[in-house]
């Protein structure tokens, strides 16, 4: 049932949907989140944010965040040091996000992530971003062409991180490389008009637009997100590892009584 819910929204709006969110992004900048369904909240950024006060934005109720660390094969985000190095002195379960590139081999993407990011830098799977750029949009690379550079990408990543990484996208490439081939790794889908709810979704961006305190760069705006589940989904699912340890120890202090 759940894969012909996908087929239907893939056929009913990615060819459309191209054309309909630019028209629509003229009324509607964000979409409408149910906050009592959807109570986890965080965001993604990246050197475009500058300097960030991780604390000023945990104190904002972000319960987690997404820090770009690599594009391709070559290029490290400038502030992935500082950003990870200042997330982990928060309660934010933080993960660090790859832009997908079709022009350079996935064993080589993968080696650009991993030599930035540490296993134990990470609470949460590591992403994949992959979207249209530059004239991929109207230049469509194939599906074997994204497969092939796609899969041995993420079977690295899982391999070195010991889990499935996360997959972000947008509806156009869900449809087009995703839906078939990838459905397995965890969702994080981008929707800033409507609540993606024929999908299965694991995070949702919903607003590219969002305004918070705490960070100086020259980007005004922050993206936001949420986590699909309760708030005791998200601690069981993403603990930070002393939250674990606590756990693990509660729990043999339990079996000894």
């Amino acid at each position: 049932m759940l894969n012909l819910k996908r087929n239907i929204i893939c056929t009913l709006l990615g060819g459309s949907f191209i054309g309909f969110s630019a028209a629509s992004a003229l009324f509607f900048s964000t979409a409408k989140v149910n906050k009592s369904k959807y109570p986890i909240f965080g965001v993604d950024v990246s050197n475009y944010q500058g300097d960030i006060n991780w604390k000023e934005l945990e104190s904002q109720n972000v319960s987690f965040a997404f820090i770009k660390a690599t594009e391709g094969s070559g290029h490290t985000d400038e502030s992935v040091r500082r950003n990870l190095d200042r997330a982990a002195s928060t309660n934010i379960r933080v993960s660090a996000y790859h832009f997908f590139s079709f022009d350079s081999s996935g064993e080589t993407q993968a080696d650009n992530f991993i030599s930035s990011v540490g296993r134990n830098e990470i609470d949460m799977p590591p992403v994949v971003d992959i979207e249209y750029y530059a004239d991929k949009r109207s230049n469509k690379p194939s599906r074997e062409e994204a497969e092939s550079i796609l899969r041995p990408l993420l079977t690295r990543l899982e391999n070195y991180y010991g889990v499935k990484p996360i997959i972000y996208t947008t509806l156009p490439v869900y449809c087009r490389y995703v839906k078939e081939n990838f459905s397995e790794y965890p969702l994080w889908i981008r929707s800033v008009n409507c609540e993606p709810d024929l999908l299965n979704w694991k995070f949702w961006q919903y607003s590219d637009k969002g305004t918070l305190s705490g960070y100086v760069g020259e980007e005004e705006h922050i993206d936001l997100n949420v986590y699909n589940g309760s708030a005791d989904d998200f601690n069981r699912e993403f603990a930070k590892p002393t939250q674990k340890a606590d756990a693990e120890s509660a729990s043999q202090r339990k079996a000894k009584k």
